[in-house]
């Protein structure tokens, strides 16, 4: 199905296109799969790119012009913009309590399916399943190749896509997502936890007087009486995920106002809803994170089992994009996904990369690999970027993970022109 329609500067198509739930069984249940391709004024004959959106489980940006966000002006120059709802998320059959489930799956809906229904059917949302979806969507449209822009999880999908599916694509670049090939989620997050560790510290020798403030709010929150505007309890785990704005450009500085609220004051408690990481809305943002490291392998909870004794021990040592059972429990939105979780963190993950494949793709491409990137670690980048022939990496530590988004065109520009070779790293 496909509807047209205009936007100042754009005119925009959508397309939806059903595509099989189980892509090894063509024949079964469908999703639908949702596209909005965006074209600048006099671009009708340009290329292809498409956007892979971070997370997972989050819906492609929602353009409101030519501009918006802020690096698609620049991509509009020199491409037709594809922006890929990835499956579970925005229009492409979003994942929820109350989804349907398809007849024959034993439920109707996955509320009331049983945790291993549940957890059967989320194995099918991720980067493997969504390159699938781009290439029916690809050859439905008639495309022979197109261009890749990666961020963050969308980097994941792109390096699956240039294992699975290299012909189809022309140009591939990546924003703080080139990932770990092989089964090392352990080292990753160990990396990770290290990095925390030390930006926790840079961040309360910039605001000294914050650290104090924290602890007292981990106090209440551990005497139980840090809560949410809907009465939900903040446990003192929980409240140092804050440490996931650290991680993002001006993040420290939203930290820091956050932090000089008044612990019982209303402002605090909506605030402080609004930063914490991971919830109900995206739910596969919580549920499948740690599977996106799984190359093969069980996570079993990497992110739980190589925590440090120290930060265990210390509340004030932050968390990022560290994904705790205890989540489930203290959030009533994802509890009904947490006997799903624990199937799913128990789950022997199919290899998601061929290193063979990735040293024989013959794509141009380039990769931003930021210098101190809090999720991401750049040895793995680069030891990743290093089976790419034609990949030129571009290791920058003017920008944190959000580049892309913090960096307007710029970044998309310098990663264009040094795919294309206009520019040396």
């Amino acid at each position: 199905m496909r509807r047209t329609w205009t936007l100042p500067g754009l005119h925009i198509e959508d397309v939806t296109l059903p595509v099989p739930l189980d892509h090894a069984d063509p024949a079964g249940p469908r999703i639908e799969v949702f596209a909005r391709i965006l074209t600048a004024e006099g671009g009708q004959d340009r290329p292809h790119l498409v956007f892979l959106q971070g997370g997972p489980g989050s819906e492609a940006p929602r353009p409101l012009d030519a501009s918006t966000p802020g690096w698609l002006g620049r991509a509009l120059r020199e491409h037709r913009v594809v922006m890929l709802d990835q499956r579970g998320t925005g229009l492409s059959g979003p994942v929820g309590p109350d989804t349907a489930l398809p007849e024959g799956m034993g439920a109707p809906t996955l509320r009331e399916a049983t945790p291993a229904q549940q957890a059967h059917h989320l194995t099918h949302f991720r980067a493997d399943a969504i390159v699938a979806d781009a290439e029916m969507l690809r050859e439905h449209l008639g495309i022979e190749r197109w261009a890749l822009l990666g961020q963050s999880f969308g980097g994941f999908t792109a390096l699956r896509y240039l294992s699975a599916a290299a012909a189809g694509v022309s140009t591939v670049l990546f924003t703080g997502g080139l990932p770990a090939v092989g089964p090392g989620p352990d080292e990753v997050y160990a990396t990770t936890w290290e990095g925390m560790i030390a930006r926790s510290e840079r961040f309360w020798e910039r605001f000294p007087g914050d650290r104090d403030r924290f602890r007292r709010l981990a106090e209440r929150a551990d005497a139980g009486r840090l809560r949410l505007p809907d009465g939900q309890r903040v446990s003192v785990e929980r409240l140092r995920r804050l440490g996931h704005l650290l991680g993002a450009s001006q993040g420290a500085e939203r930290l820091h106002h956050l932090l000089a609220l008044d612990p019982a004051a209303p402002a605090l408690a909506h605030d402080l809803a609004a930063a914490l990481p991971f919830g109900g809305r995206n739910p596969l943002y919580a549920v499948l994170h740690e599977s996106c490291w799984a190359d093969g392998v069980a996570t079993r909870w990497a992110a739980d089992r190589t925590q440090p004794d120290a930060v265990r021990q210390d509340p004030t040592l932050l968390a990022g994009e560290h994904v705790h059972r205890s989540l489930f429990a203290e959030d009533p939105e994802l509890a009904v996904w947490a006997e799903a979780a624990d199937l799913l963190a128990a789950h022997e993950w199919p290899a998601l990369y061929d290193p063979a494949a990735l040293r024989a793709a013959d794509v141009p491409g380039a990769a931003a690999v930021y210098y101190d990137d809090a999720y991401v670690p750049r040895e793995t980048s680069l030891a990743t970027a290093s089976l790419l022939p034609r990949l030129r990496p571009w290791i920058t530590s003017e920008y944190e993970h959000n580049g892309l988004r913090a960096g307007g065109e710029t970044v998309l520009d310098h990663l264009l022109d040094l795919a294309a070779g206009r520019r040396t790293a």
